[in-house]
């Protein structure tokens, strides 16, 4: 699924802006309705474009139109676009750390204890929040609302470099990407003993864990395909029987808790890891994580690099895990 296209030069006039809230277009006619107006207005996805039809805002001769599967018919369109309505979550003042950002998108290193969006236990002090504060009035609405659009989550407790759009625009280029799984996203983590073979991939099924709804697992059948690359980079303690690794891992897929429970089926779970970590690691690396002041999964996304969905640049992000990680690496170092 590409994104779509620009609008190529010359067509200016099949395109003109009323004001700010009504767009006039021209359209010769054949296809899904929905999706010949999101090819003749990229600002906007088909999603978008169906949710203004069932808010009649969209008509042709004076007729609001109110199926977006209907075949277009050569005319004149006016769309009505609304302001964005103000987000739910409210804007908060947290420090973020920056590592790119355009009119179109927001690249930052998410700390560990941050929570991506508000949700039950996490009212406030989230990405989002963050993102509503520092980005203001630069959020031209995604779907409508004036709110960052998030196309990829990190655990509340693993750190590393995400991506948000702030056009409806970029989200929907994002998606497309991530869908389409075009995108470079590796992650490091420090794991309890090392995965045998110490390079391979996994590839499963993986969906809800059928004894435990709050928990993912590897299943036989159902769920879905999750493939992650992954290589020791180095073993901790005896090299005949590693006590821990720092494991390098490439996303194929993006799945939740994916590397989480791809790396606990190994037999090498995450230090650290509340949920998915069963077993105690051994004594000089439960010291080693006391040491270091551990308090969340070792886990950090180090890497992110895409195509930009605007301009087609290439980006590539990279951050080094944080300060408990290091402090657990150096620790470990000692066994």
């Amino acid at each position: 699924m590409a994104a779509d296209d620009e609008i190529e030069d010359g067509a200016d006039d099949e395109i003109e802006a009323l004001d700010p809230g009504v767009r006039i277009v021209d359209l010769p006619g054949g296809g899904r309705l929905d999706k010949a107006l999101s090819d003749k207005l990229p600002e906007l996805s088909r999603s978008r474009v169906q949710a203004l039809m069932a808010q009649g805002a969209i008509s042709r001769d004076d007729v609001a139109l109110t199926d977006p599967s209907a075949r277009a018919v050569a005319g004149v369109y006016r769309l009505l676009i609304p302001a964005p309505v103000a987000a739910d979550p409210q804007p908060e003042a947290i420090p973020l750390t920056v590592l790119y950002e355009d009119q179109d998108l927001i690249v930052v290193d998410k700390p560990a204890g941050m929570a991506a969006h508000p949700g039950p236990g996490t009212p406030s002090g989230t990405l989002v929040n963050a993102l509503l504060h520092h980005c203001g009035a630069s959020l031209s609405g995604i779907g409508g609302v004036a709110r960052p659009g998030i196309v990829h989550r990190l655990d509340k407790d693993t750190s590393g470099v995400m991506v948000a759009a702030k056009t409806d625009a970029a989200h929907q280029g994002l998606s497309a990407l991530f869908a389409a799984h075009d995108i470079e996203r590796m992650y490091i983590a420090l794991t309890r003993g090392a995965p045998d073979p110490p390079k391979g991939t996994i590839a499963t099924r993986l969906g809800r864990s059928p004894n435990d709804r709050k928990k993912m697992a590897v299943l036989k059948a159902g769920g879905r395909e999750a493939i992650t690359h992954y290589a020791v980079s180095k073993t901790y303690g005896p090299a005949a029987r590693p006590l821990a690794a720092r494991v390098s891992c490439q996303l194929e897929t993006g799945r939740t808790h994916q590397i989480r429970v791809h790396l606990a089926s190994k037999g090498a779970p995450v230090l650290g890891d509340p949920v998915y970590g069963a077993g105690s690691p051994a004594a000089p690396v439960k010291a080693a994580i006391a040491e270091a002041g551990l308090a969340r999964q070792a886990l950090h996304a180090a890497v992110l690099g895409f195509r930009h969905p605007i301009s087609g640049q290439a980006l590539r992000f990279e951050t080094p895990p944080p300060a408990d990680m290091q402090a657990l690496a150096a620790a470990l170092e000692a066994l």
